[in-house]
């Protein structure tokens, strides 16, 4: 990442967290109000304490909802969201290396004839775009599949989760409520798979269209020339 994009990102992510710092500040201000105001006015200081309570209470939602968007990544352009290397540990068994941007390497054991890799997409409204929110993308789940449709009903099976899914879980509200998420344009679920073979090695990338896998070595190549 340039020293542009990692400021455009640390831009994005300080504006969400500016809204509920405001919300709470507001809120905290108009609570400790009322609770002073009560002596003097104590209609007045309900009504203070109640609004400063609604607004401590908006800026909870909002933070817990910007902690669930940290879980996602910037997509403005195709870009890489992961490598991923196997090692064949025995018949229709693999383990995979993967390393997403910014985060270490980690592995994880794969059955079946090829890997499989989803994510989700989250697009925001025209508006928000302006305020400098872009598309943004999470890596969901690494998954074995079987060439065989038979053996992919009845043969083992392996599949792990990627991404973490703390605070209020906005695709979940989307999906839920629709056009009353006021800033997702729209959202959808994006999935690549190649196959696998010993010492493979492959590129993976998102684009505003979706995941793309390309190999990137010798091997990686060999299995797709060969794939059936």
């Amino acid at each position: 990442m340039s020293g542009a994009e990692g400021q455009i990102a640390m831009d994005q992510a300080n504006l969400i967290w500016i809204a509920p710092a405001v919300l709470g500040l507001l809120g905290a201000l108009l609570v400790i109000g009322g609770v002073v105001r009560l002596f003097k006015s104590p209609l007045g200081g309900v009504v203070r304490a109640v609004s400063g309570s609604a607004l401590l209470g908006a800026g909870a939602a909002v933070g817990l909802l910007g902690l669930n968007i940290q879980t996602y990544q910037r997509l403005s352009y195709e870009q890489p969201v992961a490598e991923i290397t196997l090692r064949q540990t025995g018949p229709q068994a693999y383990i995979a290396t993967v390393r997403q941007a910014d985060l270490s390497a980690k592995e994880y054991e794969i059955l079946g004839d090829q890997w499989q890799l989803d994510a989700r997409v989250l697009k925001w409204k025209p508006w928000a775009n302006v305020v400098g929110l872009d598309a943004s993308y999470r890596l969901e789940r690494l998954s074995g599949r079987y060439a065989d449709v038979a053996a992919e009903r009845t043969a083992p099976r392996s599949v792990h989760q990627l991404a973490a899914n703390p605070g209020l879980d906005l695709w979940a509200l989307a999906q839920e409520y629709g056009k009353t998420v006021p800033v997702v344009d729209t959202l959808y679920g994006s999935g690549a798979y190649m196959p696998m073979a010993d010492g493979a090695s492959y590129q993976v990338t998102m684009s505003q269209s979706g995941l793309v896998a390309r190999p990137s070595n010798t091997q990686a190549q060999q299995a797709v020339a060969t794939w059936k």
